[in-house]
């Protein structure tokens, strides 16, 4: 059966050897589509970011790009504007079946830690072909804030597909008339668009802006943070707002999204012709996110906005992006939202979990 595979399937992967780990992975690893990745014992400072390249391997080319090495065992800072690859404590034997893609984290994405997955003879981020067996590594480059990290600290996920699972646009909106995917009117064109929100209701709060010069990040502080120490509260009267070039902005979506238990989506871009932004980080929705069946009743979805090249306006029920929905092999056993911790089911405007609810 095509689609991506379920958390019952990546258990199957573990007992035949197919996901492995150094450590052992453990339960907690699982999640509905996809299995949580964990930072191993060493960090190499490197001049840049780089790609292995057909028929090469990254341990060779970190000793092209490598200006240092940092032990994480104690915990270590991983320093804003800086380039570091992480071996990460798994390694995969696909069958020549099965593909791979890998994305950072919801939390991770919020806080503009762009991490994203190599491997040897790669020529992709991310993108992990059928038949791989090696390695994996994390290129890991804080662009707002210093992080303070530790060896097994979950920064990326990867999920794994059998054929094409992509819905195209017709079964889109099929699915979309028999459990509908989102409130209001649905944009279908080469996936399901949204929309930025900078009206909403009750308030003039739209999002927040990361302040330049901050602290340190320990990413295992949970709740932690005083929000107005790392952000800048964006406010919107008149449902436009100008990003600035080079800022991070959190804003949210005018829609409410439901994934349905037998699908997944992935955030991707909508136009690049539309404006000098970049909407997706993470991008990644489980089964069940904002599905009724998993006690959501729709969840916005955050948007990780960058501003590029020039000041850009952006303005209330702007398209910004689309999500691709994709066939789950099978149902989960368990899904987002019901019985796990989920930190992001029913959201709205909602920074990482690192950060004190606002008052």
């Amino acid at each position: 059966m095509t689609g991506v595979l379920p958390s019952q399937r990546l258990e199957q992967m573990i007992t035949v050897g197919q996901l492995s780990g150094t450590p052992s992975i453990i339960p907690e690893q699982i999640q509905p589509a996809s299995l949580d990745l964990r930072l191993g014992n060493v960090a190499y400072r490197v001049r840049a970011s780089f790609l292995a390249g057909h028929g090469r391997r990254v341990e060779d080319r970190l000793e092209e790009f490598e200006m240092h090495q940092i032990d994480l065992t104690d915990g270590a800072v991983l320093e804003k504007g800086c380039v570091y690859v992480v071996p990460l404590m798994e390694r995969l034997d696909l069958p020549d079946d099965l593909q791979a893609v890998a994305n950072a984290k919801s939390s991770t994405g919020r806080l503009d830690l762009l991490t994203r997955t190599i491997t040897d003879g790669g020529a992709e981020f991310d993108r992990i072909a059928p038949g791989y067996k090696g390695p994996l590594y994390a290129e890991i480059c804080p662009r707002s804030f210093s992080v303070l990290v530790r060896p097994g600290m979950r920064l990326n996920q990867i999920r794994f597909r059998e054929g094409q699972a992509i819905l195209d646009d017709a079964a889109l909106t099929k699915l979309h008339a028999s459990d509908v995917l989102v409130n209001g009117d649905a944009l279908i064109d080469d996936g399901l668009g949204f929309s930025v929100d900078l009206k909403l209701d009750g308030t003039d709060l739209v999002g927040y802006r990361a302040k330049p010069h901050t602290g340190v990040i320990d990413l295992d502080n949970i709740g932690h943070y005083d929000p107005a120490e790392y952000w800048e509260e964006v406010r919107c009267k008149d449902g436009q707002i100008i990003l600035d070039p080079g800022a991070f902005y959190i804003l949210v979506s005018r829609e409410a999204v439901h994934i349905p238990p037998a699908y997944a989506a992935e955030m991707a871009p909508y136009l690049a012709m539309v404006g000098e932004f970049r909407v997706h980080y993470a991008g990644f929705f489980d089964p069940g996110f904002g599905h009724s069946e998993a006690g959501g009743t729709g969840s916005r979805g955050v948007l990780e906005v960058r501003c590029h090249e020039a000041p850009f306006v952006l303005e209330h029920g702007q398209v910004v992006g689309r999500l691709v929905y994709e066939h789950m092999s099978e149902i989960p056993a368990q899904l987002y939202g019901s019985g796990i911790a989920s930190n992001y089911q029913g959201q709205g405007l909602k920074l990482s979990k690192h950060f004190a609810t606002p008052a």
